[in-house]
């Protein structure tokens, strides 16, 4: 069984270009995404760990530590980061998890368990690890989606998805289709309309189960 939304992620000890990591002790008190990839030295990877490292200074205003999962060798994502920072023209200060083994892939249930990495491999041979975690202080999943290879991830979503996950577990309120920072919130369902008024003051209802009001904060 693969990982869902509010498990507790595996404290898997991992090996990066970093050097050894534990994902607990990595992650702290901090918020974090892993985002994965099937193969260094491919093209549309290299411009997505570019974005990433442009906005090292996003995931710092968020409190959230970003770590890169490949099944290449640390030292094959050493040589990488210097294509990455060319095409990026940013600092690529992030750790990335050499999973030679597969034990990463395979615990957030991106390869099946019998998975195995031929000699002379392309990057089909992993293709599902293609994929993004957020993951909160509590270390538990609380957000993952996974792309094709031929379509670059959009981090600006990423984004956009942290700063609703923020807001929402932070404030207990969700947020609306297309919602940025700074828009009116929705009322959980589960709160009543006197509770709501409490907490919230004023709220527009919509319909009686959809209720919105300004996002605290």
């Amino acid at each position: 069984m693969g990982l869902r939304i509010n498990d507790t992620i595996p404290d898997l000890q991992v090996e990066t270009d970093h050097g050894p990591l534990g994902l607990h002790d990595w992650i702290g008190e901090s918020w974090a995404i892993l985002f994965s990839h099937p193969k260094d030295f491919t093209p549309v990877c290299t411009t997505e760990f570019g974005a990433v490292a442009q906005l090292a200074d996003e995931w710092a205003k968020r409190g959230t530590k970003v770590m890169g999962i490949s099944v290449d060798s640390a030292e094959d994502h050493k040589k990488w980061k210097v294509d990455i920072e060319k095409v990026s023209q940013a600092p690529a200060s992030f750790p990335i998890i050499a999973d030679t083994d597969l034990a990463v892939s395979k615990a957030f249930d991106m390869l099946p368990a019998e998975a195995y990495l031929p000699d002379g491999r392309t990057p089909a041979d992993s293709a599902t690890v293609r994929s993004v975690f957020i993951i909160g202080p509590d270390k538990q999943l609380k957000l993952s989606m996974t792309y094709p290879m031929t379509v670059g991830r959009n981090f600006a979503e990423v984004l956009r998805a942290l700063d609703g996950l923020q807001m929402s577990v932070g404030h207990g309120v969700a947020t609306p289709a297309n919602w940025q920072v700074g828009e009116d919130v929705i009322i959980p369902a589960t709160v009543s309309d006197a509770d709501a008024a409490q907490k919230f003051g004023a709220f527009d209802t919509v319909l009686p189960y959809l209720r919105k009001t300004k996002a605290p904060g």
